[in-house]
């Protein structure tokens, strides 16, 4: 496909989305996700046949049958078993475990084994083991020890994942694939460096576009040969750290897309196709909008890790999952009660599991699966929480996931065609995370926290709230729309977000916005950059502060910007108080109107009591409807879809609370017709409106 090219700074470029390394099956567009995936609700866990007799099978799946299982994946580590020897393969057991799931009524997503290549396969080819930022080459025994980059790595695991989808094409009971498991580390070997270059001959054409893009006339960077460009993990100039982000985003999207042709080209589309991204959500080592393109759903894996449930946090990490393709997603993995890699690997508190999975069903969860069914003998983590123990009798916390299960399969039927609907949208920006951490300036500078800042009073007051792309989610539809960190901006960012607040829209702008173009060099135009004439003003100075300064009716923390009025129709929203001496009384939240719309921008991380005002009044201006109040600690979960408003309660306190219902209500766990609903500690409620 002939690569569309855009004019940027008097450059001429390929987009990077469109620079995927010399694979021409990445550009094909995937096809849609199946029905299947968001037909009911999905409750499940990981279960591995390949490290039991086959006499313990039967009662593996007789339990989780008897806890409300309808779903398990299997496969995913298993390729020694497939293919013991090279060309050697065994499929029978994998066929056999499946329709033994059929028999009690448990659909497979199977996972590729990609992630665990057997021993004889490094020992043969060590050329596909990877090599880390250092030089080091790994070894056998851990996971993903691979090269994505590796030519021979990708031809064997496409040859071991077209035999597995050769052998379960026709198995009604498969329903999915996960591709590998939780995508981390890339490899800088010499391959992988080859690779580098050819993606940045295709991206920029010629050395003097790079090096214009990246100014290397700082500190004597100019580049005369391609091949002088560093490949590392070190920290240099920021136009090339951007870009290898890029780079490494697109060798993964390659390096998955050749097991996605692979069995597309057998299945079809008759199975779906998706990827379980770990890192509790906001891992950023890759794009993750991009990495999602190719898939028919969105997978992640939840883990609470040490401590107890961060509802807030949670919540967002959900909406962020929701946004990669604006539609329902899957929770592939979650902890049946603790984890084995915390520094405390405590155990949940008794229902909070249960609160766990309504929560991620309310943000628009169509399935949740334990990681995992049965401890395993040995391994690195024989200590994780399963909800059987190794002697596959089950375990303490099998009567909570039994509950579940049964409350699950109560309210499936209302819960299917519904999904989070919001007036509201935050928007998230890889290049823009990207952009802040590598010169984050204050070492307190969090952007996940900058975030929640946000989403907390919008959440407080709406059942949903999406997150969504920067670069090319569908705005019109949003009535207030809130960009906490949008530190990149390109010139058709800005040329959309203009559109959104002429058109009618609202827009709200976080501390550091527009202060770097793709390239992540400084614009010219001070912040917020090309949206500085819609905004009427701009960005005087920036300022890490080291103590807090007043800020309308609270405090401003870690950073403030100075900002200036640039016409009489710019309304000054709040000014600092006594502060570092450059800022007392100078402007702190500025907004203007435009067109049939507003943008404010708000130079500064504040309280939660700013904050509150601040998105208050964001709000009422918008004419955003806030759905009913509930008491402290209760979060309110709305979906929406063939004619119905399910809502979901959850009590994350760990006192008792009493919500009063607007009107009356299903309670769709068996209590009938409500008005009012008690929730204990941990309570969870399912009403249909």
């Amino acid at each position: 496909m002939k690569a569309k090219l855009i004019a940027a700074a008097g450059l001429l470029l390929v987009p990077s989305s469109a620079v995927l390394a010399a694979d021409p099956a990445v550009q094909k567009a995937a096809p849609p996700a199946l029905a299947v995936a968001h037909e009911r609700v999905w409750l499940g866990s990981a279960w591995y046949p390949e490290q039991w007799p086959e006499t313990a099978w039967e009662e593996d799946l007789g339990l989780m049958q008897a806890h409300g299982a309808n779903v398990v994946r299997i496969g995913e580590y298993a390729w020694s078993r497939l293919e013991p020897e090279e060309g050697h393969y065994d499929m029978a057991w994998l066929v056999r475990a499946v329709r033994l799931a059929g028999r009690h009524g448990i659909k497979v997503v199977v996972g590729t084994p990609t992630d665990t290549p057997p021993a004889w396969l490094t020992q043969k080819y060590p050329d596909t083991l990877q090599v880390d930022g250092t030089g080091r080459r790994l070894g056998h025994g851990g996971r993903r020890q691979f090269s994505i980059s590796s030519a021979r790595y990708r031809d064997l695991a496409r040859d071991i994942v077209t035999r597995m989808a050769q052998a379960l094409k026709d198995e009604p009971n498969v329903i999915g694939w996960q591709i590998g498991n939780e995508p981390t580390d890339e490899s800088y070997d010499a391959e992988a460096r080859a690779h580098w270059i050819d993606w940045l001959k295709a991206r920029y054409g010629t050395l003097d576009r790079l090096n214009d893009a990246w100014a290397t006339a700082y500190w004597s960077q100019t580049y005369t040969a391609w091949d002088q460009v560093p490949f590392n993990t070190d920290k240099a100039n920021p136009g090339w750290m951007l870009e290898l982000k890029r780079f490494i985003t697109a060798e993964w999207r390659a390096f998955h897309r050749n097991q996605i042709d692979a069995i597309r080209a057998v299945v079809g589309g008759r199975q779906f196709v998706t990827i379980n991204f770990g890192g509790l959500g906001w891992a950023n080592r890759f794009d993750r909008y991009e990495m999602n393109r190719d898939l028919d759903l969105a997978s992640w894996d939840e883990y609470v890790g040490m401590g107890h449930l961060k509802p807030d946090r949670m919540g967002a990490s959900h909406d962020l999952v929701r946004g990669w393709k604006r539609q329902n997603f899957w929770v592939m993995e979650t902890q049946p009660g603790f984890v084995n890699w915390a520094p405390v690997s405590n155990m949940l508190y008794p229902g909070e599991t249960r609160a766990a999975a309504w929560q991620a069903v309310g943000h628009g969860a169509d399935a949740v699966l334990y990681w995992q069914w049965r401890n395993a003998l040995n391994g690195q983590e024989t200590m994780h929480g399963s909800i059987v123990g190794p002697d596959g009798k089950p375990l303490p916390i099998y009567a909570e996931i039994q509950q579940i299960g049964r409350e699950m399969k109560a309210a499936s039927g209302a819960l299917a065609g519904t999904s989070p609907s919001s007036q509201v949208a935050i928007l998230q920006d890889y290049a823009s995370r990207w952009a802040i951490d590598f010169q984050l300036h204050h070492k307190d500078y969090d952007q996940i926290e900058a975030l929640l800042g946000y989403y907390r009073p919008l959440k407080q007051d709406l059942g949903a709230v999406d997150i969504v792309a920067a670069a090319d989610a569908p705005l019109a539809g949003y009535k207030l729309v809130v960009a906490p960190s949008l530190n990149v901006i390109t010139d058709d960012m800005a040329r959309r977000l203009d559109a959104y607040v002429r058109g009618g829209g609202n827009l709200v702008l976080g501390p550091r916005s527009g202060m770097k173009d793709e390239f992540n060099r400084l614009n010219p135009v001070r912040q917020p950059g090309p949206l500085a004439s819609l905004l009427g003003g701009q960005v005087e100075q920036f300022y890490a502060l080291d103590e807090p300064i007043e800020v309308g009716p609270g405090k401003a923390r870690i950073w403030a910007e100075m900002l200036a009025v640039g016409g009489p129709d710019v309304e000054v929203v709040l000014r600092y108080g006594k502060a570092n001496g450059w800022l007392d009384g100078k402007p702190a939240v500025i907004r203007r109107k435009v067109g049939k719309g507003t943008i404010t921008y708000v130079g500064a991380l504040v309280d939660d009591a700013v904050m509150h005002s601040l998105i208050g009044g964001a709000m009422d201006a918008a004419g955003v409807l806030r759905d009913f109040a509930v008491p402290e600690s209760v979060e309110l979960m709305t979906r929406d879809g063939a004619g119905k408003r399910i809502v979901v309660l959850v009590n994350h306190g760990k006192e008792s609370r009493e919500v009063a219902l607007p009107e009356q209500m299903t309670d769709l766990l068996g209590r009938g017709k409500v008005k009012q609903v008690s929730l204990p500690a941990e309570g969870v409620a399912v009403l249909q409106r």
